[in-house]
This record gives C-alpha cells, structure tokens and sequence, in this order.
C-alpha cells in the first residue's frame, strides 16, 4: 500500500471534500421538498443506474457490499440528512468531523493501527468541541437532529473500516457502484416505512431540486465516493483523513453563499475546537534526526 501523493492523489484528495462539503449544501436545499431518506434513495438510484454498466461483477465481494451498504449507507444517510433537516449545513458539517475520530479509533480496534496519547488528546479535545457545539442555543431547539447527525457519523466510520478490510482485487470504482446498487432498494424501503408524502413531494419537485439529485447522485456519490474509495483502498486511512478537514471549511463557505446561513459565536468556538482536536489525531510530529 502507498503512503505518499502524487499530483493526482493531493488533486484527488482535496477534491472529495470540495464535492462532499458543496453537496452537503445542495442537500440542505433539497430536504426541505424532499424527505431525507427518499431524496438518498433516488441518489444512490441514479448513482447505480448510472455505474453499474461499467463495472464488473464483483461475485465473492457482494455478501460484504450488501452488508457495508445497509451499515454505511442506508442506515447511516437515514440518520445523517434526517439530523441534516434539523440543523445548518454548516453545523452538521462540524459534527460530521466525529468521522475521522472515529476511523482513528476502530482503525486501533479492527485494524490494528497504533493510538498514540497524542491521538487519545485529540479525540477528548474533539469531543469537547462537539459538548460546546452541542449547548448552541439552535441546536438545543432540536437535539434529535444532532444526535441523528453524530449517530450517521459515526456508522459512516464504520463503513469505512468495513471497505478497508474488503480482501482481494475490487477497486474504488466497484465498491462505489455496487454500494449504491444495494443501497438504493434498501433506501426505498426504508422511506416507505417511516416516511410520508412521497408521491407528493415528487410530483411538485422543480427542476431545482432535481439538480441537487443529480449532483448528489453523479457528483458527490459516484465521482467523490470513486475518489475516496480508491485512496482509501491504495493509502492508509490515516494519511486521506486529513484532507476531510477541508470538509466543514468548504460546507460552512457554501451555507453563508447559497443558503443565508451564518456563523455563530459559539458555533464558531466548537468548531475550533473539533478542528484542533482532530489535527492533534491526524497530524503526526516529525521524527527526530
């Protein structure tokens, strides 16, 4: 396995959470006609509809995706954009940081990487961060909606760990596209048990809201999850999670442009705080000599 960049893994990797942050906003506008756990449902749809003729069949793996798919999509994007519904893009971004600490710490269980004191200081300033984030007067309105956010969080970490210990020859490009073949139906079903409204909020959708489907379907899912799961099948996860702090940057920016949102004091102060706790984690002094 690599451990350095090249141009095009820095250009990748940076990337992701340009498309990921930008399709968190897109989200955010499409929930409000949509309900959350459709709007993933036509997305992983699209994804698949779209991926799958260029893919092979991956037989022995596809035991692994189904389960991968019902722990790291379906169940986690029910949690993640029903929370995201509740709250800010930009606040669910910070909170989506619970990701990274997270991969660091199952990594240490299930994959034997090494957690240094120096990871455990940046997870307990993390999880400081998240306390003040968690006392900001809009999201004591709701907090549900960032429990529901956190919970997505940290299944989306367990995803990953599950992709990493894939054995075998499948690449990024098929995880990515079988995931959303598995996922779509699930999502389906799981709309239809616990939402309401869908075949009306289908038929009043404008062409505005059906472009967020399509970003969120061809963008963030099959070009920014291609990209992820081929740097975390070819790099350690270490050294990609750093990148993911470019993520509550680009999705904080895209809710003041695109949504009106703003950046409150003590969002601003949590947000801090989660961003240095997860540089402790994933930042590495050099080595002496």
């Amino acid at each position: 396995m690599r451990t350095g960049f090249g141009w095009r893994g820095i250009a990748m990797a940076v990337s992701v959470p340009l498309i990921w942050g930008t399709g968190l906003v897109f989200a955010k506008a499409a929930v409000d006609q949509f309900p959350p756990i459709l709007l993933m449902a036509l997305r992983f749809s699209l994804t698949a509809l779209v991926m799958v003729w260029i893919v092979r069949l991956p037989r022995r793996h596809l035991p692994a995706l189904a389960l991968i798919a019902l722990v790291g999509a379906t169940i986690q994007y029910s949690l993640t954009f029903t929370g995201l519904a509740g709250l800010d893009a930009s606040t669910a971004a910070f909170v989506l940081q619970l990701e990274v600490l997270l991969i660091v710490l199952l990594g240490g269980l299930f994959l034997k990487e090494r957690v240094t004191g120096r990871k455990w200081a940046g997870i307990a300033t993390a999880f400081a961060g998240l306390v003040v984030l968690a006392g900001e007067p809009r999201i004591m309105e709701n907090p549900d909606a960032f429990l529901l956010v956190a919970g997505g969080a940290a299944l989306w970490a367990v995803g990953q760990v599950m992709i990493r210990r894939l054995r075998g020859d499948i690449d990024g490009l098929a995880v990515t596209a079988w995931i959303a073949v598995f996922a779509a139906p699930q999502l389906f079903v799981m709309s239809f048990i616990f939402e309401e409204e869908q075949v009306n909020s289908l038929a009043t959708a404008g062409w505005v809201v059906w472009a967020s489907v399509v970003y969120l379907g061809l963008v963030m899912t099959a070009l920014g999850y291609w990209m992820w799961n081929t740097l975390i099948r070819t790099h350690p996860v270490s050294a990609v999670a750093p990148f993911l702090l470019l993520f509550p940057v680009f999705s904080a920016a895209g809710g003041m442009v695109f949504l009106g949102e703003t950046l409150t004091l003590q969002t601003a102060l949590g947000s801090l705080v989660v961003l240095a706790g997860v540089g402790l984690v994933l930042v590495e002094p050099p080595a002496d000599g």
